[in-house]
């Protein structure tokens, strides 16, 4: 048996870090884009393009903090090389959350251009804190917990914490908001920055490094970091043929997450015709079926000790429940619907970790030196990518199907809620299922692989 060095409650400390990234995923992810296009009626051409110069912001932003996080500083070498950047990351973070649904009252059509401008303001800001955040904490995981056993335990702990924030995404903002009265959007956003700052505190224990950890950087693996330029390293990490599998089935993934939870409050409202307060029950469908399979989900990867395989099970499984849903417009056959998506979501979920952590192992033992920042800057870039497929999508779809984004508008026409359909379920399910094929393809990760490398982390005091 794989040696275990931190408790389950280190790993549950750990989890509230998870827990309030998810909690942003879920409550930006359907939140914003519906927010700027049927609350406030911003055009969805102007909504579209300040998504997409979030991303371009994206870009430069998520990759040039991962490498700057890498190098060493006076602060980080007392402290740890992560854990001061995520609280440096984290409280602005959740702070700036309030600011996005402040935009100026004007009228959206003559004051286009003002709340656009806010619109990207505000996102890029929040995107800023957000990337040192999630670039520093998640770049901890594959540097405190090494053996593969102690990966599968703290993945499945944490993430199933890190559900409890999704579910608590989707359930709370719409305790507070109320459809076509924006300016109660604001008072979600009071609630989410008290439940995500309790978080944040309950993370501290599980966000330290290890004393031993500390000690490599300040010995081996601080060797030779200043000297290796930004796009030197940007480039051989595009070099990396795991990793570059890893990285697109998981922008494919979190596409289809953010199309799907930005499509929920247009289901809920135009589709379905239920209240706001319905969201709540599905997303506890969601989070129920996620919860109870991710200890299965975990055992089977323990019992093959195969992570490759166990992730290509999960993205199946994945596609083929995501496809269906698009044939689903009865309320409660939604509901069960949404309960076995989020049994395949959980097994997506507990693999992220070890997947991504298999892919750094691979890259210490071929540049015998620590540089998780960068690789987790750019998985954060390419999780913010995909709020803009989400909206490219949602514009494309609702120009193409006659979409009434009226902030008075309570129905659709039925061309229009076949749109919302298809941007709930059917684009979603084609993207994950081009991700299972290039997982399947080109990531060659297989169990003797990893144990090598690990062997060799070891040997060499990496």
């Amino acid at each position: 048996m794989e040696e275990i060095t931190h408790s389950k409650l280190n790993m549950s400390s750990y989890g509230f870090g998870k827990f309030v990234n998810e909690f942003f995923v879920m409550a930006f992810g359907s939140l914003v884009f519906f927010f700027y296009e049927t609350e406030i009626g911003l055009p969805s051409i102007y909504a579209m393009t300040g998504y997409i110069i979030f991303a371009i912001w994206n870009a430069i932003n998520d990759p040039f903090i991962g490498y700057l996080t890498d190098r060493p500083f006076k602060f980080t070498k007392k402290w740890g090389r992560r854990f001061p950047w995520v609280f440096i990351g984290g409280v602005p973070w959740i702070l700036s959350y309030i600011l996005i649904f402040m935009p100026p009252a004007v009228n959206p059509n003559e004051g286009a251009w003002i709340i656009f401008a806010w619109l990207v303001f505000t996102t890029c800001l929040y995107d800023t804190f957000a990337s040192l955040f999630n670039v520093s904490f998640y770049a901890i995981f594959p540097d405190k917990f090494r053996s593969g056993n102690e990966r599968r335990k703290a993945s499945t702990i944490s993430t199933m914490i890190a559900a409890c924030g999704t579910a608590l995404g989707a359930i709370v903002p719409p305790i507070f908001y109320n459809f076509n009265d924006p300016q109660s959007y604001i008072v979600q956003a009071i609630a989410v920055i008290i439940i995500c700052m309790v978080a944040l505190l309950l993370a501290i224990p599980g966000s330290r490094e290890d004393q031993a950890s500390i000690d490599c950087y300040l010995s081996n693996c601080e060797k030779g970091m200043e000297k290796e330029p930004f796009f030197k390293e940007f480039i051989s990490l595009l070099k990396h043929k795991n990793f570059l599998a890893y990285i697109i089935t998981f922008t494919l993934y979190q596409s289809l997450v953010s199309l799907m939870t930005g499509s929920i409050p247009y289901v809920a409202q135009f589709v379905l015709e239920v209240e706001e307060k319905d969201i709540t029950l599905m997303m506890a469908a969601l989070i129920l079926g996620m919860l109870i399979s991710m200890p299965i989900w975990s055992h089977f990867a323990n019992k093959t000790n195969n992570d490759r395989k166990t992730m290509l099970i999960a993205t199946i499984y994945l596609t083929i429940v995501t496809g269906i849903l698009f044939f689903i417009n009865d309320y409660w056959v939604l509901m069960i619907g949404i309960f076995i998506w989020g049994t395949g979501e959980g097994g997506f979920w507990v693999m992220m970790g070890p997947i991504l952590a298999n892919t750094i192992d691979e890259s210490i033992v071929d540049t015998k030196q620590r540089k998780e920042g960068i690789y987790n800057g750019v998985q954060t870039f390419v999780s913010r990518a995909a709020l803009v497929i989400q909206a490219v999508s949602f514009s494309v779809v609702h120009i193409l199907t006659g979409f009434n984004q009226n902030p008075d508008a309570t129905s659709q026409t039925p061309l229009a809620n076949l749109g919302i359909q298809i941007h709930f379920a059917l684009i979603p399910a084609i993207l994950i299922f081009i991700g299972v094929i290039v997982f399947w393809k080109f990531y060659k990760l297989t169990p003797d692989i990893v144990d090598r490398n690990r062997e060799i982390i070891i040997e060499e005091k990496l």
